[in-house]
């Protein structure tokens, strides 16, 4: 009861956000969603409708450097930088940051933070 009462709340301030929040193709959308196992984390295009970049913790390229880090918090960090890393090959610097309805703290923060820490701006 509790957990479908949490996730109506959170699609109900995604779909406030959404409205609010929309990336170009120089200031796409840094969209982060979260699985109860995984992080995941995507650059979009919202004009034309494309995914720029594309990270999570279920990527190869991520689950290498993830075999050291223990935390949760560790691994979102990770997946922010290698984001940045992505995003700075592509030439983009600024980002819209959408958390997706989920607080600003923990993973999420941790994601940003990485981001920012690779180069990206908000």
């Amino acid at each position: 009861m509790i957990k479908k009462d949490r996730t109506k709340k959170r699609n109900k301030i995604k779909k406030h956000i959404k409205k609010t929040i929309s990336g170009t193709t120089e200031k796409p959308r840094l969209a982060v969603y979260r699985s109860l196992k995984h992080l995941y984390a995507q650059l979009i295009d919202d004009t034309k409708g494309n995914t720029i970049a594309y990270v999570s913790t279920r990527s190869k390229e991520v689950v290498e450097d993830l075999k050291d880090k223990k935390g949760r918090i560790e691994q979102a960090k990770i997946v922010g930088l290698k984001l940045a890393k992505k995003a700075l090959e592509k030439n983009i610097q600024q980002v819209v940051f959408d958390r997706s309805g989920y607080k600003y703290h923990g993973k999420v923060k941790a994601i940003a933070d990485g981001a920012r820490e690779g180069g990206l701006v908000f």
